[in-house]
């Protein structure tokens, strides 16, 4: 038997068939600054503990293949089954694969419909959230956004994600309450403490997306169970978001 994984889930009213979890760093087998499980394959970590974390993973998403995606910070939402396609979202209305993002400070965000019908995920750092990725991956689930349910996976927290005054800009251009989401910040002169879980939450409910859960979490200051890519560098690991229809 193998060892459990340190998985986290969701909390939120989800139909019973869809299902979904957020790896964490807890317990795997990768070693060094990768420890302890990682199945991202473009950050340095050792192909073949890799492609046993990856396998783990298809398991834990009961022997479903993973559609995995070639992440380029866009607003890009693929809407079939096709691994290693530009895109930084990913719907499925099928039983047949699980769809997966790869985080480490950006903020993975799950959705379902009320039906149970179809489900999404979306890798949302700062240039994809304001270039429209959750958006976008709305008009893709096509179904009406007061039925669809959203919940804000682990991402960097307000205290410790300073931006420069260009990423405040690009959130206010046609979205002036994104200011309420960037306070001064208390190191740098015109640079900001942003907070990804609000701006993420106006995008949705702007969008219609009434029903929006999670949030809460920090990546940078919980080492014990998150990746950080600004806490560590290029030689860390990531987290998977992984949902799928049972």
């Amino acid at each position: 038997m193998q060892p459990a994984l340190g998985l986290l889930y969701p909390h939120w009213p989800a139909p019973n068939n869809v299902r979904a979890f957020v790896t964490t760093r807890e317990a795997g087998s990768s070693q060094g600054t990768y420890a302890h499980f990682n199945p991202a394959d473009h950050v340095g970590d050792d192909p073949l503990t890799v492609a046993a974390c990856r396998k783990r993973l298809q398991q834990e998403a009961d022997d479903r293949p993973l559609n995995w995606l070639n992440q380029v910070h866009t607003n890009q939402v693929l809407s079939c089954y096709s691994p290693n396609a530009k895109a930084d979202a990913a719907v499925a209305s099928s039983r047949d694969y699980a769809c997966v993002v790869l985080t480490a400070d950006c903020l993975p965000v799950f959705f379902c419909d009320a039906e149970g019908s179809k489900v999404a995920v979306a890798h949302a750092g700062w240039r994809g959230l304001a270039a429209g990725v959750l958006e976008n991956t709305i008009k893709t689930l096509d179904v009406d956004p007061s039925q669809i349910l959203a919940w804000l996976g682990p991402a960097i927290g307000t205290r410790v994600f300073e931006v420069g005054p260009e990423v405040r800009q690009a959130f206010m251009e046609g979205h002036p309450d994104a200011s309420a989401a960037f306070i001064p910040s208390p190191y740098r002169l015109k640079h900001y403490m942003a907070d990804l879980y609000r701006l993420a939450t106006q995008r949705l409910q702007q969008a219609g997306v009434e029903q929006v859960f999670g949030g809460n979490f920090c990546t940078l200051t919980d080492e014990e169970r998150f990746y950080s890519f600004r806490r560590d560098g290029q030689h860390t690991g990531r987290m998977a978001s992984v949902i799928w229809l049972d």
